[in-house]
């Protein structure tokens, strides 16, 4: 793996972003920032919906068609929930011109990888990445031009990837700002799962044991460690579904690890206890 910063953006001369959320409205308005973009075209299911988007500059046209904006575009990214990227890029990819490049913001990427492996038309490739940026505020209202500086993009080129589109789409979140990362992407999946995907999980299965009459008791700390509970539901079900094996794993090594707690407890042994805190604090330190 390699790690890479550049600050200048490539030159395109048009590109789609598919899902003009929180990521894809930072993305624009990352791009719209900087030289090197003539034209941003924000693509979705609902184009009315996307309107204020064109009016505050984010983008400078809508579209809910994907195949025009297919045909338009030399470099396309989708940020759409994961389950859905395969078919929209491969949808995309029959209507590009040869050269262009399509990429995505997934949180998962071996099976959009594979999902992608071969079948796309001579001279159009797609390159899987995902910066690691964002929040659990949703939508492009909370779009953010300095949302990836400073932040790690990986990029996980397959051995069918070229090293010219792998360039590319590094050269793209290096632009934006962003420290670029390369991995396979089964490797992302495996650290993502333990960065990322269960600590979703397990922030989620704490929000749920707060009893309805304890709520007005919940302060800074639980508020804390519940703030990733709010993500969008429907978005995180497709996320765990598609990293399952990855995030059972890391389930398992937290359940020995709280059952290290359970037996420190019930024996009431205080140098147990006090050893696995400090153990958890160097390691939130190290952070």
């Amino acid at each position: 793996m390699n790690t890479s910063t550049d600050p200048s953006l490539p030159l395109e001369e048009t590109i789609s972003i598919v899902g003009v959320g929180l990521i894809g409205g930072s993305i624009a308005a990352a791009v719209k920032r900087r030289a090197g973009v003539r034209t941003v075209i924000g693509v979705g299911r609902r184009p009315e919906k996307l309107e204020p988007a064109r009016e505050r500059g984010l983008v400078d046209e809508v579209t809910g068609d994907l195949t025009a904006a297919a045909r338009r575009s030399s470099l396309m990214i989708f940020c759409t929930p994961v389950d859905r990227i395969v078919e929209g890029v491969r949808t995309a990819a029959e209507a590009c011109r040869p050269g262009t490049v399509l990429t995505d913001a997934g949180s998962v990427k071996q099976a959009i990888c594979e999902g992608l492996q071969g079948g796309l038309p001579e001279g159009v490739e797609f390159v899987g990445g995902h910066p690691l940026a964002g929040s659990e505020k949703q939508g492009f209202e909370f779009a953010d031009p300095d949302l990836f500086c400073g932040r790690v993009c990986v990029v996980t080129p397959t051995e069918q990837t070229s090293p010219k589109a792998a360039e590319r789409v590094a050269r793209f979140w290096r632009g934006l700002g962003a420290r670029v990362l390369e991995m396979t992407p089964a490797d992302h999946d495996r650290a993502l799962a333990e960065t990322s995907h269960f600590p979703h999980l397990a922030a989620a299965a704490l929000a749920s044991t707060l009893s309805e009459q304890n709520r007005h008791l919940a302060a800074t700390g639980f508020r804390d460690t519940t703030r990733i509970a709010a993500g969008d539901p429907d978005l995180w079900t497709a996320i765990l579904l598609q990293n399952a094996d990855a995030v059972l794993a890391s389930l398992k090594r937290f359940t020995d690890g709280i059952r290290d707690f359970d037996e420190a407890l019930r024996q009431r042994d205080a140098t147990r206890l006090r050893a696995l805190l400090d153990e958890a604090r160097r390691q939130r330190e190290a952070l």
